[in-house]
């Protein structure tokens, strides 16, 4: 028992560098998605350099929800292609430790993985997404031109709607402007103007449009008259308080919701809906991701096992291939589900069903000494790699 201890210890201790070096490399990879969105808002909307980076850890746990699983498969995967490659696995099978009796270590690695992404899933997704809402609301209020779209009718402001052809993010110029105001009671008025500018009062959540050159046109309702007016300059005062209250009030997003909120959701929703089904989802979903740990986990064992004798390199490919797997039934069932096609607990739990199935049944086959057929699908990938070669040489 004391050396089946040590051998345990031993084989948990490989898993950990292999583990941060996937996390941090997976959430660096994730994270680069969002670089284009930020490198706008650093260099045209000025954005503060440290803003911009809690915004980004407000987004961690949304990746780590699925970097988690991944980085577990891989760390597993390269701690039992390591130990397959140096020929540790036979001299544990000869004295006399069997396949079997190297998962206690792995399993209880998977179960770390598997509590941490349960926490994600549970108080850091949400956490995240209601702070990002909350600081975007606040950016967007210093700097309006950001909640601005080109060429999109933007009702933000209080009975007034703002459409423009283009916006300069530096001078804060807009172009071809087209202003609907019913701030007046029974007036409406349209105001177009070739060229306007932003000047803001972000504490009073006010900002002024400065108008050149344009016309007023004022319809009377009550009394059935129009009039219009020519000017050089004119001042329209813009309101975003209806925002921010209307930010408060709005019910929260499954995503945003937290266990119990989503649990009470359902027990007082009384249509069989899309938004039932979307939460019903989201509420399996926040069990079935972390419980993908231990699927994923049990599959990557076999794998490394069978796949000692390669390189790594074609080990680490075929754990990403299998979590591709994985992430495409994941989709499959979020699709149907969200339709009612499928029950969401199909959808949601189908996946792990499947790789916990392929793993066990891999598992009982590398126990009895049966060889996978790995060389075929490391020859197609070489094929494959070579013929990216020759494209690329040609």
């Amino acid at each position: 028992m004391k050396i089946n201890s040590i051998i345990y210890r031993y084989v948990f201790k490989e898993m950990i560098p292999p583990f941060v070096i996937n996390l941090m490399f997976f959430t660096f990879v994730f994270l680069m998605v969002e670089m284009l969105k930020v490198t706008n808002m650093v260099v045209n909307y000025r954005v503060g350099v440290f803003t911009v980076l809690i915004m980004l850890a407000y987004s961690t746990p949304y990746f780590l929800t699925y970097v988690i699983p991944m980085s577990i498969m891989i760390a597993v995967l390269l701690t039992f292609l390591r130990l397959s490659g140096d020929n540790e696995i036979v001299a544990l099978k000869t004295s006399g430790m069997s396949i079997y009796g190297l998962l206690p270590p792995a399993m209880l690695f998977c179960l770390l993985g598997c509590l941490l992404t349960l926490f994600m899933t549970v108080y850091g997704m949400p956490w995240g997404r209601l702070s990002v809402k909350k600081l975007t609301y606040k950016v967007v209020s210093s700097n309006i031109e950001i909640g601005l779209k080109d060429r999109t009718f933007n009702d933000n402001f209080e009975d007034v709607v703002l459409y423009m052809h283009k916006i300069d993010p530096k001078t804060k110029e807009l172009q071809d402007i087209f202003i609907e105001d019913k701030r007046t009671q029974n007036i409406v008025s349209t105001v177009v103007a070739p060229r306007g500018k932003l000047f803001s009062e972000p504490d009073e959540y006010v900002y002024h449009l400065l108008l050149y050159n344009g016309v007023i046109y004022q319809v009377d309702v009550k009394n059935r008259s129009t009039n219009y007016i020519d000017f050089e300059n004119y001042e329209i005062r813009l309101d975003i308080k209806q925002a921010a209250s209307r930010l408060k009030r709005r019910t929260k997003h499954r995503k945003e919701m937290s266990l119990v909120e989503l649990r009470d959701y359902l027990k007082n929703s009384t249509r069989r809906d899309n938004k039932y089904y979307n939460a019903l989802m989201e509420l399996h979903k926040k069990f079935s991701i972390p419980i993908a740990c231990f699927a994923l986990g049990l599959l990557a064992v076999p794998l490394g096992l069978q796949s000692g004798s390669t390189k790594k390199s074609f080990g680490l490919v075929l754990g990403m291939i299998f979590f591709l797997i994985y992430y495409l039934l994941l989709t499959v069932g979020l699709v149907f589900g969200e339709t009612g096609a499928c029950p969401p607990v199909i959808g949601m739990w189908f996946p792990n069903i499947v790789m916990g199935a392929l793993g066990l049944c891999l598992l009982i086959k590398t126990a009895n000494e049966r060889q996978l057929r790995i060389n075929p699908i490391a020859n197609l990938l070489k094929g494959i790699k070579s013929q990216l070669s020759r494209i690329r040489g040609s």
